[in-house]
């Protein structure tokens, strides 16, 4: 995907991926709803977040909380999703797709 919006994306495939990064609970609820879950954007958007929400709850243990101010770039992300651009996260994007979860 590149930076650009995708013209196959509808606008509720964007506000699904978007909240899936504001609130990860949405992102798990997502991969149990079979017809958001066949839809590539929302899977791939809900997969990339939980991993990542993953990894900054991980980052910001060890560091004592400093990890935590990480968070505040879930919501570019979402920004990102909503925009119906290709949301890029060092490592994590290119781990889920070589993992083949979206």
């Amino acid at each position: 995907m590149s930076q650009e919006p995708m013209s196959d994306i509808t606008s509720d495939d964007k506000l699904w991926a978007a909240l899936g990064y504001v609130i990860p609970l949405i992102a798990l609820i997502v991969l149990f709803m079979e017809d958001k879950k066949s839809r590539p954007y929302i899977k791939f958007n809900a997969v990339q977040s939980l991993v990542a929400t993953v990894v900054l709850s991980i980052l910001s243990t060890v560091t004592c909380g400093f990890g935590a101010v990480l968070f505040l770039v879930m919501l570019w992300w979402a920004y990102q999703a909503y925009m119906g651009q290709d949301v890029r996260i060092p490592m994590i994007s290119d781990f889920v797709r070589k993992q083949g979860w979206a």
